[in-house]
């Protein structure tokens, strides 16, 4: 059912309505103006290989967005059903002859939805705890690391499994414990420190820690850390940095999005150059702008924003490294995350790294770029969905290859699942884990890489 006009919310924000869409932030029409229909990103689309779908294809979701702007269709569950099933992997883009903003159009009509149909009951519970009571604020998160330390370090882990007090969970949830990675202590302690450069001080950067990253890969933080400063970087931490964000966006909260966004542009506001090593905080980060298009002061200083924020591996391959001398023996194989590939062009650069290491044997990987399920946490709000495709995506793994390197924490998680959940032996690692381990065998520190290999 339409909402009455009478019952939006006045948003002083809000400048105008379009069709259906009543709230602020519609949909753009330069977003699908230039989409003739030609079917070029059908393949390319992880939902519609799964069910054949118009409504899941980008082109379909398009015209659906586009037919709500016209006053054609409502926004409504039948509308909301294709678009929140959209995983927003953006390989459409990639496909699409005229860069069509596919990705921009879903998360612009998510925030319609969520203004018409607010989530009620469990889900909204679930929602406002973790997006809004947490992931926003590091000393929640370093409670709740510590609470998951303690969890995994007091044998209450073993007993939960053991008892199979676990199945009380659904089964996703269960196979995603049972791949939970050690949680070690959060870089964020940090806080407000700079870590100095081994050596000759050649830049100045600063580093988003970030919130699932510094929880359950806090071992990525470090070796981002070693990494920078054995190139000859000074690495500072601002103290009042966030949550990026772009879980609140990819479920429609805008304005949370907005909020954390302000946050962070005022946090990194003297850095030159802001350090990103997780491909989903980059792409957003690097899209702030698009929330920001009714308030012009924050939209420039979204844009140059934008401009500090680089992806940890392009960085290092733009500026120079030192290549490691000591050999890491493995074959390895390369899963381009989504937003790094698509949302960010980034996808040379890491394999660039990988190549460099001594010893390592890259093995191409069929479909790389393809979307392995996380996105976010869709894994977990369409799990049936994400299992398909990830299932797709363990049939591109090559057999002979002892580890699968990529640049993002919701990937790891997801490909660590699918190699246990189809019998396969490989390590996960972030490419830069893999350079600073050989960086460490240098110095003598071969135990990560004995551990992993």
């Amino acid at each position: 059912m339409r909402v009455k006009e009478s019952q939006v919310p006045q948003d002083p924000l809000c400048t105008s309505t379009l069709g259906n869409y009543l709230w602020r932030d519609p949909p753009q029409e330069k977003k699908w103006a230039d989409c003739v229909h030609c079917g070029m990103c059908l393949e390319s689309c992880p939902t519609y290989e799964q069910t054949g779908e118009e409504q899941h294809s980008p082109r379909g979701r398009v015209y659906l967005i586009k037919a709500v702007a016209e006053g054609k269709l409502n926004v409504d569950e039948q509308f909301a059903n294709p678009v929140f099933s959209c995983l927003d992997c953006r390989a459409c883009t990639t496909a699409c002859p005229v860069d069509v903003d596919v990705g921009g159009l879903i998360e612009e009509a998510r925030g319609q939805i969520r203004q018409a149909l607010p989530l009620k009951g469990w889900k909204r519970t679930v929602n406002k705890f973790f997006l809004h009571g947490v992931f926003p604020h590091h000393n929640r998160l370093r409670t709740l690391g510590g609470l998951l330390r303690l969890y995994q370090r007091s044998g209450l882990q073993k007993a939960v499994r053991k008892t199979k007090l676990i199945n009380i969970m659904p089964q996703h949830l269960i196979e995603m414990e049972s791949i939970m990675p050690e949680v070690k202590g959060a870089v964020r302690k940090n806080n407000g420190s700079i870590i100095k450069a081994q050596g000759e001080t050649k830049h100045e950067v600063a580093m988003l820690t970030g919130c699932v990253m510094d929880v359950f890969f806090s071992d990525i933080n470090e070796s981002t850390i070693n990494v920078l400063t054995r190139n000859g970087n000074d690495v500072s931490i601002p103290t009042n940095q966030t949550c990026c964000g772009a879980l609140h966006v990819h479920a429609g909260d805008r304005d949370m999005g907005r909020k954390l966004a302000k946050q962070n542009i005022e946090a990194f506001e003297n850095a030159d150059t802001v350090i990103v090593n997780a491909a989903g905080c980059g792409c957003m980060m690097k899209e702030y702008a698009e929330l920001f298009r009714d308030e012009p002061e924050w939209k420039k200083r979204a844009e140059e924003f934008e401009e500090k924020v680089v992806d940890i591996s392009k960085y290092l391959h733009d500026t120079g490294y030192e290549k490691p001398k000591s050999a890491i023996n493995t074959r390895i194989t390369y899963h381009d995350a989504c937003h790094l590939a698509h949302g960010q062009g980034v996808r040379q650069e890491p394999r660039d790294i990988l190549l460099d290491i001594p010893g390592v044997e890259m093995i191409h990987m069929p479909n790389a770029d393809r979307c392995c399920g996380s996105a976010g946490i869709y894994n977990i709000t369409h799990p049936e969905m994400a299992d398909d495709v990830l299932k797709s995506k363990m049939e591109n793994v090559p057999d002979d290859v002892e580890m699968i390197s990529m640049g993002n924490p919701g990937c790891m998680l997801q490909m660590a699942l699918g190699v246990k959940k189809y019998g396969r032996s490989q390590k996960i690692v972030h490419t830069i884990q893999l350079l600073d381990w050989a960086y460490q065998k240098e110095k003598g520190d071969d135990n990560h890489v004995r551990h992993k290999d």
